[in-house]
């Protein structure tokens, strides 16, 4: 298997389905490596630590944190789990990525977590450009995150810099100007 798909693979089971190949995340999110390994080999689909390590290291997004003898998602799952993340201030402006589609509704409605522990936000309009490339021609939406945090909203920054809260009100959205470009090596 490819380290691409090795890394959507170990997305799918440390964030989200750590029962489809037979393994329980401590309440932190934590599996040991042996485990994780053993488990996906009893699957069919076996991957070394060596690839492992390497997908890891790799990860442009730093989706993964290896700690010794135990790996886990860094944020993004829809399966209970503690991260252990303290509340942070923001700095004054963020940005949410989506699919040019999905912008009446979020200016309508706001950002909400959906599956997801947190609604995810990024630092730099070219990151939010990235996931919004995901599904479709993106547009980047300003998030007033310090104003939020102001107002009582609570932020936490994930291992990997992504900034997480429980969901964006409408009032502190502010459209595009345009839609963003689609990104090089964006949308898979």
């Amino acid at each position: 298997m490819d380290d691409v798909r090795v890394s959507k693979l170990l997305s799918r089971v440390l964030r989200h389905a750590p029962e489809s190949v037979g393994i329980h995340l401590d309440r932190h999110g934590w599996v040991g490596v042996a485990d994780l390994l053993d488990a996906l080999a009893r699957s069919g689909r076996p991957v070394g630590r060596a690839q492992l390590e390497r997908v890891v290291a790799a990860s442009d997004k730093q989706r993964f944190a290896l700690d010794g003898d135990r790996i886990r998602a860094n944020q993004g799952h829809s399966v209970a789990v503690d991260l252990g993340l303290q509340p942070v201030d923001p700095p004054e402006l963020l940005y949410h990525g989506t699919p040019v589609r999905n912008l009446a509704a979020i200016l309508e409605q706001g950002l909400h977590r959906g599956g997801r522990h947190h609604v995810h936000l990024s630092a730099d309009t070219a990151t939010a450009a990235r996931v919004g490339a995901r599904r479709g021609r993106p547009a980047v939406l300003t998030v007033l995150a310090g104003r939020m945090a102001r107002d009582g909203h609570v932020f936490h920054r994930s291992a990997n810099g992504v900034w997480l809260t429980d969901a964006v009100p409408p009032a502190y959205l502010r459209p595009p100007e345009h839609p963003e470009p689609v990104p090089p090596g964006a949308g898979g």
